[in-house]
């Protein structure tokens, strides 16, 4: 069964250009798929019918999955199932006539400028790390980019002096974003005077971002990052990978951007996916007016 998950990774890959995170997160629902349907003394994917994938999401609401997790699994086993039949190793697939659960749409938690500004003025730049800090969530706010695509940067994408950085995203999709001035002035300091000092031996690493051993940052070593300086500007909202690209959009809106041009430098394939921001500035505009207006709120 592993063999027939590889081709298929491999068609991912090669035929579909898909990112790496998305072909992780498709291989990890499959493996675990397909350790179930083992344990229930399936031995080839050819014997599976609609009756194994209905038993598996059971077990996995039984386990307390959440609905996004179940309705990610039907698209992976879904998929998977689609290309056995392409590829003429089952004839009919088992998971077509299956319905995707319906998702609460929740809106993207996003901080207001001012925790924003103090998040981006938490780093203590007297530190070679302190000053990649900053540049890194500078460049972050400036550009929306996703996490991904900034531990994904080589220095040859950044061009501080023209304003602009060059970036890969989803399904292997290159844009061209703007730098705003500070951003660019910070990213070209980093560069100049730290970044050589991080760098220690690894003289030939090609990253923008590296850690104390000289190598690329990772998500994980972000991720850290964002949530230390998050507890250090006293934020006590939830923040995520994704809070400053979610910001991003929604400031942009809210300062009167157009949504095409918010989507372009998004790299959103939709414009709906870009259009839940328009929910998130109408929200906040009617929290902003029950605050602020003198007789908002009077009885």
């Amino acid at each position: 069964m592993k063999r027939h998950l590889h081709h298929f990774i491999h068609y991912l890959t090669v035929e579909r250009g898909l990112a790496h995170n998305t072909l992780e997160s498709y291989e990890r629902d499959l493996i675990q798929y397909l350790e179930y349907i083992d344990t229930q003394g399936v031995r080839s994917v050819t014997e599976t019918g609609k009756f194994h994938i209905v038993q598996y999401l059971q077990e996995l609401k039984r386990l307390g999955r959440a609905p996004a997790t179940l309705s990610r699994n039907i698209v992976s086993i879904r998929a998977f199932y689609q290309f056995l039949v392409k590829d003429g190793l089952i004839v009919q697939d088992p998971s077509a006539q299956m319905e995707t659960p319906k998702l609460e749409k929740r809106l993207p938690k996003v901080l207001s400028v001012e925790e924003v500004e103090r998040l981006l003025d938490a780093q203590e730049t007297t530190a070679p790390s302190g000053m990649r800090d900053k540049a890194m969530l500078e460049l972050l706010y400036a550009t929306g980019i996703r996490v991904s695509e900034l531990i994904s940067l080589n220095v040859g994408h950044v061009n501080t002096g023209m304003g602009f950085i060059h970036c890969t995203g989803k399904g292997s999709k290159e844009r061209i974003i703007p730098l705003g001035r500070i951003a660019a002035v910070w990213l070209g300091r980093y560069i100049d005077s730290v970044r050589p000092q991080l760098l220690r031996q690894e003289k030939q690493e090609e990253a923008l971002f590296i850690n104390h051993l000289g190598t690329r940052l990772t998500r994980q070593g972000f991720w850290k990052i964002i949530k230390r300086y998050a507890r250090e500007a006293g934020i006590d909202k939830e923040i995520t990978p994704h809070t400053l690209r979610h910001s991003f959009a929604t400031h942009l809106l809210e300062n009167g951007a157009d949504l095409r041009a918010v989507q372009e430098m998004l790299g959103h394939a939709d414009i709906s996916t870009t259009q839940v921001y328009t929910h998130v500035t109408k929200s906040r505009m009617k929290e902003i007016y029950d605050r602020t207006h003198p007789r908002a709120n009077m009885t």
